[in-house]
């Protein structure tokens, strides 16, 4: 898995991961799609300033904490049928780079069960804040 972490505005962070977080939500633009849940892969990589978090009294609240990412996107899946893999990236995106902490997010889904010949499809999108 390649690191964003090689970008100039990135290398004093710290990148926080949440991998293959499996969900089962109604989404796709096919009537047999809208009609059930499928299964959902999402990966996401926040990009953390080591300033931001980087504890000193080994606490939880010095740090993002990774229930965070969970459930951010838990509150996005229970908000009914999505259309596009594209949307989805594109809101749990939006609502990492939220966080007064994450300075860059990376979020990717993959259908795994669409097609018998291949392992998934999928949509990744990277965003990062303009510095302050």
């Amino acid at each position: 898995m390649h690191s964003a972490l090689s970008h100039p505005s990135l290398r004093d962070c710290r990148r926080l991961f949440l991998r293959n977080y499996e969900v089962r939500i109604n989404i796709g633009v096919h009537d047999f799609e809208k009609r059930g849940e499928q299964r959902v892969l999402i990966n996401v990589d926040l990009y953390i300033p080591l300033a931001q978090s980087t504890p000193t009294r080994d606490a939880l609240e010095e740090v993002v904490d990774y229930d965070f990412m969970r459930r951010t996107i838990a509150e996005r899946v229970a908000q009914g049928h999505i259309h596009l893999q594209e949307t989805l990236c594109d809101d749990v995106l939006a609502r990492m780079l939220a966080h007064p902490k994450v300075r860059a997010a990376r979020v990717s889904t993959e259908k795994p069960d669409v097609y018998p010949d291949c392992d998934a499809v999928g949509c990744e999108v990277f965003g990062l804040k303009e510095a302050a």
